[in-house]
């Protein structure tokens, strides 16, 4: 019955794209085509609920052991993928170090992860940070081995070092679905000379990795990401910044954390939904919450606030708002000492995570 009430829904869908494009005018043949696109691309739209995971090989190389519900021990991919999740996001440092939570993430090992979580049928983004660890509005280093280098030579590091990455991804039979040209960067990167006191300098090199973004596969969606997913006025000027400087992209990327708002997400989650869609009407571009997080300790809150996430993505028209992802869900407390993990003591996934089943 499930799938006759889908075909069902199917001829009508292509009923009323035929009449809206006979109205519309046009030759037969192409209003074909255009019934064939527009089917198409409702048909094959899926929205991708996922977790950045990055962290998770080295959890399991120190012994860290996950649990199901009914205490069966299970690989943590299946876990997320048994609740609903159908993406992975895995950053890349440049030359990190060997330290369990600040370092690793190299390119070799970012491969091997891909490997294993396109092997269970996950879609995968690639976060690039441009550093040998943490990149954030507070942080935004440069690797060691550009330290020296001009703005010229940090153009061709981008460049390279990004073709280079998804070169070695695409050798391996893995071609990210999304691309992310910087982490959490309202502050610019690479500083100091792709900080936002140049923005023209900083629109050089984030357009360095769209193009070598695009050298290796066209259809790679690349995002441009920036934190307080509620703040319309910090986004507005941002993406202003972007648009006047010429920066090349195609998603807008969020994050989402209430905890560090000091507020309960209640408080800005109708600010969240109204900037999703002031960024799509504004630039003309697709939105994504790349990182959200809550108190692991509340567990229903948690849950509460990331349906409401997923309804707010949802709701952008005409399918602009493409996913939400967690960050680093399965870092329990103990091992990572994050507070915005969802995953309890005894090795077993939280119940906020439930929120992606639906």
């Amino acid at each position: 019955m499930k799938n006759t009430r889908v075909e069902f829904r199917l001829i009508l869908m292509t009923i009323l794209i035929v009449l809206i494009d006979s109205c519309s005018g046009g030759s037969t043949s192409e209003r074909s085509d255009n019934i064939t696109k527009k089917t198409s691309s409702r048909l094959s739209f899926v929205f991708s609920k996922g977790a950045d995971v990055s962290w998770l090989p080295q959890m399991e190389a120190t012994g860290y052991k996950f649990y199901d519900a009914d205490g069966t021990q299970r690989d943590c991919l299946q876990l997320l993928k048994d609740r609903g999740m159908n993406t992975i996001r895995l950053r890349v440092w440049v030359n990190p170090s060997n330290d369990k939570i600040n370092g690793h993430c190299s390119v070799a090992e970012t491969v091997v992860m891909a490997v294993r979580a396109k092997k269970m049928g996950m879609r995968i983004m690639i976060d690039f940070h441009y550093s040998d660890t943490w990149a954030d509005p507070e942080h935004q280093k440069k690797p060691l081995a550009w330290e020296n280098h001009s703005f010229v030579e940090l153009q061709k590091d981008v460049f390279k070092h990004t073709y280079d990455v998804l070169a070695t991804l695409k050798s391996a039979g893995v071609t990210p679905e999304w691309v992310q040209i910087g982490n959490e960067i309202p502050s610019g990167m690479l500083w100091p000379e792709g900080s936002i006191s140049n923005w023209s300098q900083l629109a050089q090199l984030l357009n360095k990795g769209y193009d070598a973004t695009k050298t290796i596969d066209p259809a790679i969606k690349v995002i441009v990401h920036i934190d307080q997913g509620n703040n319309n006025a910090r986004f507005r000027w941002f993406f202003d910044k972007a648009k006047a400087n010429n920066v090349k992209y195609d998603v807008i990327g969020m994050s989402y954390y209430p905890y560090w708002l000091k507020s309960d997400y209640t408080a800005t989650i109708l600010n969240l939904q109204n900037n999703l869609k002031d960024m799509v009407s504004r630039y003309g571009k697709e939105v994504m919450v790349v990182e959200v997080g809550g108190d692991y300790t509340l567990e229903q809150n948690t849950k509460n606030m990331l349906t409401a996430v997923i309804k707010a993505v949802k709701a952008v028209p005409n399918n602009k708002g493409l996913g939400v992802i967690y960050w680093e869900p399965q870092g329990e407390k103990s091992w990572s000492g994050y507070q915005l993990n969802a995953w309890k003591s005894n090795g077993k996934p939280s119940l906020a995570l439930d929120a992606f089943k639906n």
